[in-house]
């Protein structure tokens, strides 16, 4: 009688259909099959599987479905770790997208052209390819941590390309155009907002979660500790999107003169709506006092720009416009970083390498004005 097999071992058979399997002991008693269309294809996978037993690394999912294991990972991982808005993002990709589509599949089975079909699946339903690469992003950081837990081998998410994103030109406004668009806005109700997202560089969610509290007209200093951010329909005043973009600002004069206009106007608009007002203490609000809608405030500031006869851009260009005026004045880059609130120096240098030709012009301008010898 030979000896017996040890735990771990396999067998390899032909099949009845003419396709090959072979049979892996597993440490808890348990039986692995793998199945190929040759008999070198199985004894690569039957090898594999061995050696990842060997070395401790084999993945097993326990029978686990894609979408049970991200129901798990919403729960115990992202809900924990993740801002609220972020796991908001999380939650839709996975109901909406992802377990429709692929959340029956065994997840120790889920191949790249699964999630390959995913993607397809979602750009032929007009979803945009900056959002399909979002639900695959999702997908991806779920998995990592499959992977981590031993649940995968692979990552098939990681394995696949996302669409192609046409990448958006940033269209800042000029000094001109900058000034016709402060003069268009004079009187407007909202006046105030887009002056503040004009010349201190605040991303709409800031701007609209700018509460009273952080506002101190007599020093002239904007403090900004929260932004505003729509969380399954309802408005919430949450975290800075980073550390760095909890900071302190100094106003520009004109600025604290519009923000006092506006609060005088706010206190109207108080005593007008009478017991229909609702505070929240917000400094940008409806006529009401509740929260604004940053899709509302968008629509608005396209109108605002067909007013003023200038060409149509996003709201967000507001802030890249107040960089860039800033850098081609010659402020510091650093300087222009803690303004807009960036994590690190190369980010600013990267959104804004269109300014950079001029400021290097600029500093050989300099630096010839300075050692130049004078005329004789």
């Amino acid at each position: 009688m030979g000896p017996r097999r040890a735990n771990g071992d396999g067998s390899i058979y032909k099949r009845r259909n003419g396709s090959w399997s072979a049979i892996a002991s597993l440490p808890d008693g348990r039986r692995k099959h793998v199945y190929g269309r040759t008999r070198e294809e199985v004894r690569r996978k039957l090898s594999e599987i061995l050696h990842a037993l060997e070395h401790g690394t084999f993945a097993d999912a326990r029978g686990t479905t894609v979408g049970e294991f991200l129901d798990q990972w919403l729960t115990e991982v992202a809900a924990p770790r993740v801002r609220a808005w972020t796991l908001a993002g999380y939650e839709v990709h996975v109901r909406l997208h992802i377990k429709p589509a692929i959340g029956r599949i065994p997840l120790d089975k889920l191949t790249p052209q699964n999630v390959q079909f995913l993607l397809n699946e979602k750009l032929r339903q007009g979803l945009k390819p900056r959002t399909v690469r979002y639900i695959r992003g999702t997908l991806r950081t779920a998995l990592n941590e499959a992977q981590r837990w031993g649940l995968v081998s692979r990552n098939a998410a990681a394995l696949v390309d996302g669409p192609r994103v046409e990448r958006y030109v940033n269209r800042p406004l000029t000094p001109d155009e900058a000034r016709t668009l402060l003069r268009s806005i004079k009187g407007d109700r909202l006046e105030a907002l887009y002056s503040v997202a004009l010349t201190m560089g605040l991303r709409q969610g800031e701007a609209l979660g700018l509460t009273w509290e952080d506002v101190d007209l007599q020093l002239g200093y904007v403090r900004i500790t929260k932004q505003l951010q729509r969380i399954h329909g309802s408005p919430k005043l949450v975290e800075p999107k980073t550390e760095r973009s909890r900071r302190t600002l100094a106003m520009p004069a004109m600025i604290a003169r519009h923000l006092q206009e506006h609060f005088t106007r706010q206190q109207l608009e108080r005593d007008t709506a009478s017991s229909r007002w609702r505070e929240h203490g917000l400094v940008f609000t409806t006529p009401i006092g509740t929260p604004l809608d940053g899709t509302a405030v968008t629509k608005q500031f396209h109108h605002v720009l067909e007013r003023a006869g200038l060409q149509q851009r996003r709201f967000h260009d507001l802030r890249h416009s107040c960089a860039t005026l800033l850098l081609v004045q010659g402020v510091s880059p650093r300087v222009v970083m803690d303004l807009l609130g960036h994590s690190q120096i190369a980010l600013t240098m990267n959104t804004y390498s269109h300014v950079i030709p001029d400021l290097r012009r600029d500093a050989a301008d300099r630096i010839d004005q300075l050692l130049a010898e004078p005329d004789r």
